[in-house]
């Protein structure tokens, strides 16, 4: 994999999960074409494009993602319902990144070669590393919309975010101990996170607020381990 594409995946990463206000997306999905936070969106992207490659010498091919960028969510969003909305953000962020790669692929198929002296290697476990953060917890979020579990934790007393951000944390310390080596250190992780939210759960009998949780889990988990794996196999091509 080469270093020009990861870089571009990470300035996709940067533009789609960091620096897309809550209130863009809605104003997005409001106004559609008309608003304005899409054109700064995609000119965000194309800048962020730019720092990270550093190398004036791929400006089409900058502005073709670009480009490709503001078809493809223009497309989302005037096709997505409030039922498909789901299905729409993930077909938006697959189209996104195979976008990149055919069109880095196609125009600098023999020629694409590292601009900076950071290894493909850091990079991509930079990029493993900030998926597993915000845009992780994105992911989810989009997958629970199928559910609405408001009345069962409208009287529990909780910080705020702390769920989001216990997820990011557990989710990055289970990546770092399997590319370690450390595989017991996660089932240790499960058991500890299970001792503590599910006890709490017992003694209020939500057997939906239970599963809920349990899927949160499952899933949370299930995406760090993938994560992980990948990282450890695409490491030694990179």
């Amino acid at each position: 994999m080469n270093l020009i594409i990861l870089k571009l995946i990470l300035a996709h990463i940067l533009g789609d999960f960091f620096l897309q206000p809550q209130k863009w997306v809605k104003d997005k999905e409001k106004k559609k074409l008309k608003s304005k936070w899409l054109y700064i969106h995609i000119a965000i992207h194309i800048a962020l494009m730019f720092l990270l490659v550093w190398d004036f010498s791929y400006w089409l091919l900058i502005l073709l993602i670009g480009t490709s960028h503001f078809i493809i969510d223009a497309l989302k969003l005037l096709l997505q319902k409030k039922k498909t909305k789901r299905f729409y953000f993930f077909a938006d962020q697959i189209l996104h990144i195979a976008a990149i790669f055919l069109l880095a692929i196609a125009m600098y198929y023999e020629d694409i070669a590292p601009s900076l002296s950071i290894s493909t290697s850091a990079l991509l476990l930079i990029i493993c590393l900030v998926f597993l953060t915000t845009p992780t917890s994105i992911i989810m979020r989009t997958i629970f919309t199928k559910w609405d579990i408001s009345k069962y934790t409208e009287d529990n007393e909780s910080l705020k975010d702390a769920g989001k951000y216990i997820g990011i944390l557990e989710r990055l310390l289970v990546f770092i101990f399997i590319i370690v080596g450390h595989w017991e250190a996660v089932g240790f992780l499960i058991t500890a996170k299970s001792v503590f939210r599910f006890g709490d759960l017992t003694s209020t009998k939500e057997r939906k607020l239970t599963e809920y949780i349990l899927i949160g889990t499952l899933i949370s988990f299930g995406i760090a381990i993938i994560v992980s794996l990948l990282f450890l196999n695409l490491k030694s091509y990179v």
